[in-house]
């Protein structure tokens, strides 16, 4: 029951549109309080008569803030879809780095538009140096993260959700 309860489930405002992704842990208690309705369901019950929810729409509008998504190594990760941003090859997390396009020891600040996901070895021969001195070409510039790519986000962690393609406009 434990892995169930930690299912991606996808969290939609009162007008359909995709606000965030929740554990199935969550979904349930804003579905008791009466908060959310379900959209869609698993084929598996948690309880009698309570299906394990894979889509949940709030009853009431939430203006939502401007959203910015928080600077993390699996954010980073999940932007440059696990690809070396140097040899472009696609690899495992626990396989890529975090790199620092400017070297830290050069100025260079921890943030969106500085920091790449790179594989071992190519983080190894670029070192402390600019991806120019060391002759390596970034595949794309890296950019912050915006309300677009973090619909992206949803789509990728939905991959393997058919149900819910319709709500994340494929």
């Amino acid at each position: 029951m434990t892995s169930a309860m930690t299912m991606p489930v996808l969290v939609l405002n009162a007008s359909y549109e995709p606000v965030n992704i929740t554990r199935a842990r969550r979904a349930l208690v804003l579905l008791i309080k009466g908060v959310a309705v379900a959209e869609e369901t698993h084929d598996r019950y948690v309880h009698v008569g309570l299906q394990l929810p894979c889509v949940i729409r709030l009853r009431q509008y939430r203006r939502l803030p401007l959203r910015i998504q928080t600077l993390s190594r699996k954010n980073i990760l999940i932007r440059d879809r696990h690809i070396c941003h140097y040899c472009g090859e696609k690899f495992l997390s626990s396989e890529l780095e975090l790199e620092h396009v400017i070297p830290r020891a050069r100025g260079g600040l921890s943030t969106w538009e500085n920091l790449v996901a790179a594989c071992r070895h190519c983080n190894v021969r670029k070192a402390d140096r600019t991806p120019a001195e060391a002759g390596m070409k970034l595949l794309r510039q890296p950019r912050r993260v915006t309300i677009h790519t973090s619909r992206a986000f949803m789509r990728q962690t939905g991959i393997g959700e058919e149900k819910w393609r319709k709500y994340l406009y494929y």
